[in-house]
């Protein structure tokens, strides 16, 4: 029997039934569930509406429902419209008439609020562990490859020589973002909506700092209106893993570019490649088209929550119901996503030599115009000078290097035998020493402090 019939004198039609049930989804609040309820009991007993006797029968009910939850053996009927109403069916089956005595001054609004407010706080650390675990990769990885030679892009064209380890790291510290975010979401989260009730509040004399601290909220929230209609926080979840998506599909963009002939970087495992129907000669980079792939998936969860909140009047309302499967899928994607990308990045194969071997003079034409800047020539007219160098050889058919003494001194008179020194792919690396940049030990400094990062 549903929780509200007793003004009903008509059956809900069944395909509207289908529509308005949410079990198929929210059974995975089921521990969280229990957890509220049981907490809910306690404050019951606490503000002497329920019996010290009747709180130890209910709790024990709850105690069995929970095993069932854990065992997998609990047994949904049809008639459960949802979570809430299958534990107190069961619990009502367990101990008898008691169960009713336990939805006493509470509703499911604040109910509901609570449970996936529990569910979102115990995922954001699990997610917290699965990018660490990914950080971890990066950051063995950058201290595996910390002395190979990459050819730096903008726009995909050439453009500086940088470290390897220090392009690993890049990927990195946006992660560390991604955590940092998750992290202050999670302290967003803590606040407990339970004793909300319907909209108005409890009409009990409930003690909701202490029902607070029992369920590990850090405190309750201070608007019966508010908290029932907040979900900032599944937002905000949707916004952490959607901004994740991104940096994730980043990561496996340039990999997949890297792990074509092509390009010739990198090769990725057999265990983390697929391939062809048809074609015997391929091996295809699928994981990480598809982790490219779910950073479209992840936002467009975002988009969906955020057009569904946008116009909400106070309180609760059924639209509400579906926060919950795109939280429920974005969580799923990146449980999925973030082990895989770990194992990518732990066994590809990086050709080091092929990396190096496409590095083109031209990369270093910025050191060449800070050359001339060293020498007391303006940036604007250094940087001219060099463009028409670059030009003038390209005009020959030479290689940068390759240019005449006679044409450098023609360009600029501060132009001398020195600069064909210049052209020295570890000596530019070793020009880019401050805080942050490519260079050895630059590089090495912004490990440990990775490997720091980690260790908190």
């Amino acid at each position: 029997m549903k929780l509200w019939t007793g003004r009903f004198s008509g059956q809900l039609d069944e395909t509207a039934d289908l529509l308005n049930a949410s079990i198929t989804f929210d059974y995975r609040l089921a521990e969280v569930d229990v957890q509220g309820s049981m907490a809910w009991a306690r404050a019951l007993g606490h503000a002497k509406l329920l019996t010290e006797a009747e709180v130890r029968q209910i709790l024990d009910g709850l105690g069995e429902i929970q095993k069932e939850f854990e065992i997998d053996s609990f047994v949904y009927q049809s008639g459960d419209e949802d979570i809430h109403t299958a534990v107190e069916r069961r619990l009502t089956e367990i101990i008898g008439p008691l169960g009713g005595k336990l939805h006493t001054g509470r509703s499911r609004n604040d109910q509901v609020a609570t449970d996936f407010r529990l569910w979102v706080m115990g995922k954001i650390e699990q997610i917290d562990g699965l990018i660490g675990g990914l950080q971890s990769a990066l950051a063995a990885r950058a201290e595996r490859d910390i002395d190979v030679v990459l050819p730096g892009y903008t726009h995909l064209q050439q453009a500086q020589p940088v470290l390897l380890g220090h392009w690993w790291l890049s990927h990195f510290w946006a992660l560390q973002r991604d955590r940092t975010r998750f992290q202050n979401l999670l302290a967003e989260t803590c606040v407990m909506p339970l004793g909300s009730a319907a909209l108005a509040g409890t009409g009990f004399d409930i003690d909701r700092f202490a029902l607070a601290e029992d369920l590990g909220f850090e405190r309750p929230s201070p608007n019966s209106l508010d908290a029932i209609a907040d979900r900032d926080f599944a937002a905000e979840f949707l916004f952490c893993a959607a901004m994740l998506g991104v940096h994730l599909s980043r990561l496996a963009e340039q990999l997949i570019l890297f792990s074509t002939r092509e390009f010739g970087f990198v090769t990725l495992a057999d265990e983390f490649s697929t391939g062809s129907s048809i074609m015997p000669q391929k091996k295809n980079p699928d994981p990480l088209e598809l982790a490219r792939a779910k950073s479209g998936f992840l936002t467009g969860r975002l988009m969906g929550l955020l057009a569904t909140l946008k116009a909400l009047p106070s309180a609760y309302d059924k639209d509400l119901q579906e926060d919950k499967p795109a939280v429920f899928d974005a969580a799923d994607v990146l449980e999925l996503l973030l082990p895989v990308l770990s194992g990518v990045v732990d066994t590809l194969t990086v050709h080091a030599d092929r990396m190096e071997s496409q590095i083109d003079w031209q990369m270093l034409a910025t050191d060449l115009a800070d050359y001339l800047v060293r020498k007391g020539v303006p940036f604007r007219e250094a940087h001219h000078a060099v463009g028409s160098a670059v030009k003038a050889a390209e005009k020959q058919g030479l290689a940068l290097p390759d240019l005449p003494l006679a044409d450098w001194e023609a360009i600029h008179p501060a132009f001398d035998s020195e600069i064909f020194t210049l052209f020295d792919v570890r000596r530019s690396l070793a020009q880019h020493a401050a805080f942050g940049g490519t260079a050895p030990d630059a590089v090495r400094q912004q490990l440990a402090l990775a490997w720091k990062a980690l260790e908190k």
